[in-house]
């Protein structure tokens, strides 16, 4: 007899079906897992055997084969044990054949018959529902499940109590996604508080690099800040979290799926705010843009939709840094390895820190060493041009005064420019919709292009011949060309808002300040 359950294999954030097929014959005594398995899910023979017993149930003296297709797919992972255990006690009578057919589980067995949360439980829910599968997982992946709509979800305790569920001797609850969750979630209401340790206005001094902050977050371009040690560039780049506009419903469920697949979903079951992935220089290449035995989402994929900040900058490795030039360019991870190719989404904004030197006192007369200004040009040169020619913005700090550390808050608090920047980025999204043959791109002024920028970037000939001269004094580079156009729009936007201006309706020539503005920026 052969029976047949579901479960998946993950390819990037995509949960493809695995079908499980479980024959159970005479023939000499064996247990046998066919189908690209690998050593983890051959060990799920020894897993699901000992959760058997612990049900009360021994294997009997015949050939188990369990074949997991489609064959040529590779498999890896801790959770098959539940799918197997499931297909078993189907072929071996103990639930109905046609019940398990209707699932598609996910669960690593213990000893005691106990269900294992496992990640990729909400790519996996999704999938369920696609297939109108029942879903079974943990107990406490329920939350993170229950994020799938149109799937039902049981989550039993162990093994036991889901044979009991199929033998109709203890039904378990059916739980689903209600819709006025859903409706709270498409609404926003969900939790947006802050957890960020600083507020904008507690930042002494600094006010070019708050009105830099500002204009990063407005339009969603890339930010590096150079400046001695203690001038502030970390406790700046912690604030941008909170001035950023609150994740769309799309942008929730995209960066779920990644933090499912690696494991790191929160209680809530998905993810309201804006990531901010801040890792040690001492990252590896794989560790930033993914990879290793599993192919996993590095830091550029967690951060997706939200902030990557490399503080130290120059300390990273060069080859490591490198490998973030294409997924800027692209908003995509891509992991080639041998037998197969998996692409995570990887739309960020990266967000750097730097001293002028090793030392980091380059910039400041009274303490810099007897180097400079070589020892600041050999520390800048660890980062390459082609890196450096894409941060939109670059910002030099200067100390604070001790005089300014004694006064009290002033300024802007982050909620007064979160305000704006929500205001911004709705105006860019509606001025995208004009343009019906650009229905692919992102709204974002830092991710737009072709015809849609030519559209939003018109100038007086005046003002062109001003910038195409500057452009070339400064020998900027096509790509660092199109940035400062994008910059200076955004810049222009935030004027245009000040000045009560519907930029979604109206948008206006680039002015020559705009345009300068942007090239100050560059200038570092």
């Amino acid at each position: 007899m052969v029976t047949e359950t579901y479960t998946v294999a993950f390819r990037g954030i995509e949960a493809i079906p695995v079908t499980v097929q479980v024959q159970v014959s005479s023939a000499l005594a064996s247990f046998q897992i066919v189908g690209l398995a690998d050593k983890a899910i051959s060990e799920a023979r020894e897993r699901v055997r000992a959760a058997l017993n612990a049900c009360g149930i021994t294997l009997p003296a015949k050939r188990i084969l369990v074949s997991l297709g489609p064959a040529d797919l590779p498999k890896e992972g801790g959770h098959y044990d539940l799918p197997i255990a499931l297909g078993l006690l189907a072929a071996l009578d103990h639930i109905p054949a046609f019940a398990v057919q209707n699932i598609l589980s996910l669960g690593e067995l213990s000893l005691d018959g106990k269900i294992r949360s496992v990640p990729g439980i909400l790519p996996a829910a999704v999938t369920a529902g696609d297939m109108k599968k029942q879903f079974i997982c943990a107990p406490d992946k329920l939350s993170e499940a229950l994020w799938a709509a149109q799937t039902q979800i049981i989550v039993p305790q162990d093994l036991f109590e889901a044979m009991n569920h199929y033998q109709n001797k203890n039904r378990l609850e059916i739980h689903s996604l209600e819709p006025e969750h859903l409706e709270k979630l498409q609404d926003g209401e969900e939790s947006q508080k802050s957890a960020a340790k600083f507020d904008l206005s507690e930042v002494r001094g600094q006010e070019t690099a708050k009105h830099a902050l500002e204009i990063t977050a407005a339009g969603g371009h890339n930010l590096l800040m150079s400046g001695p040690p203690g001038a502030g560039k970390s406790m700046l780049a912690s604030c941008l979290p909170d001035i950023l506009p609150p994740l769309s419903l799309k942008e929730k469920l995209e960066v779920s799926l990644v933090a499912s697949i690696c494991g790191q979903l929160g209680e809530n079951g998905i993810i309201n705010k804006r990531p901010y992935r801040n890792p040690h220089h001492s990252a590896s290449m794989a560790a930033l843009v993914g990879g290793g035995r599993r192919a996993m989402p590095g830091e550029i994929s967690l951060a997706h939709s939200g902030i990557l900040f490399l503080d130290e900058l120059p300390e990273f490795r060069s080859d490591v840094l490198d490998s973030l030039r294409q997924p800027l360019e692209t908003g995509e991870s891509v992991i080639a390895r041998a037998e197969h190719r998996v692409t995570y989404p990887a739309v960020f904004q990266l967000v750097a820190a730097m001293n002028p030197c090793k030392c980091g006192y380059m910039t400041e007369t009274n303490k810099a060493c007897n180097r400079a200004p070589q020892c600041g040009k050999d520390y800048t040169n660890r980062v390459s041009g082609p890196l450096l020619d894409r941060f939109d913005l670059r910002v030099e700090l200067a100390s604070v005064a001790i005089s300014d550390l004694a006064l009290p808050p002033r300024g802007e608090t982050s909620n007064d420019i979160k305000k704006r920047t929500i205001t911004l980025r709705d105006m860019q999204a509606k001025r995208a919709e004009k343009y019906t043959d650009m229905s692919g791109v992102s709204p974002v002024n830092a991710r737009i292009g072709g015809q849609f920028l030519d559209e939003i970037t018109k100038m007086t000939q005046q003002t062109r011949d001003f910038f195409t001269r500057a452009a070339e004094k400064l020998s900027i580079s096509a790509r660092g060309y199109h940035r400062l156009l994008r910059t200076a729009r955004t810049i222009q936007d935030i004027d245009d808002l000040k000045n009560d201006i519907d930029i979604a309706n109206e948008t206006t020539l680039l002015s020559q300040a705009a345009l300068a503005g942007a090239l100050s920026f560059r200038m570092l």
